[in-house]
């Protein structure tokens, strides 16, 4: 069971391989191939479609510069829109401060009345927020071990008190980098737009910093 958790929390979960057909699934990477291209900068590989949002969130992480980051485009992920992970070869052969890590990122958003969305038409500063909150989870994994990463990992799956701790610390780093605002507006983003399911939405209720938490860290930190 524990080497399950492990391989769902930096794998994806392996009894979800996605089947399409043409006729079903239609990519706006396949109307415009440049979309889809993928543009290499330093140590960064970052979807053409979304070069812009991710540079602008990874201009708050100095920290970051010098990590490797592969931004990923992927059909869909269990109970997520986007996912931080570190890439599982480097987990286990580059100490932490050559470790390797990607963000899976959903290519559509795929809301419950049937609308489809591509993710780089999510309004700007949500875009940049969402990504952030990855960015914020990256910051998190740096200085933890291997092996604290693999008993991270089975924890997140385990207890929902530590998935709560993940994602409040996230949006915690994000929000101490000065994107309080593009976190608010993700926030928000989701919990008004009524494509979304009211179940994915409690989960961002339960799980994660409401608006007014975000706002009061925000204007906190701005004071200092």
């Amino acid at each position: 069971m524990y080497l399950i958790l492990l391989w769902i929390f930096f794998m994806g979960n392996p009894e979800l391989p996605q089947s399409h057909s043409d006729s079903s699934f239609n990519h706006p990477d396949q109307e415009n191939p440049e979309s889809n291209k993928i543009v290499k900068i330093k140590n960064k590989a970052i979807p053409f479609a979304i070069l812009d949002p991710v540079l602008k969130a990874l201009s708050y992480f100095p920290e970051l510069d010098e990590v490797d980051i592969s931004f990923e485009f992927k059909e869909k992920i269990s109970g997520a829109v986007m996912q931080a992970q570190p890439k599982i070869f480097s987990l286990f052969v580059d100490g932490k401060e050559n470790r390797k890590y990607k963000v899976k990122i959903t290519r559509e958003l795929a809301f419950y009345n049937g609308d489809v969305l591509p993710i780089e038409e999510v309004p700007y500063d949500a875009l940049v927020g969402w990504i952030g909150h990855e960015l914020g989870h990256i910051m998190d994994y740096l200085d933890r071990s291997s092996t604290d990463m693999m008993h991270f990992g089975a924890r997140y799956f385990m207890s929902k008190q530590k998935v709560t701790e993940a994602e409040l610390t996230a949006d915690g780093y994000a929000i101490g980098c000065g994107m309080g605002h593009q976190i608010l507006a993700n926030k928000n983003y989701i919990l008004d737009n009524d494509g979304f399911e009211d179940n994915y939405k409690d989960k961002i209720r339960t799980l994660y910093m409401s608006p007014q938490m975000v706002l009061t860290l925000y204007e906190a930190l701005s004071k200092e």
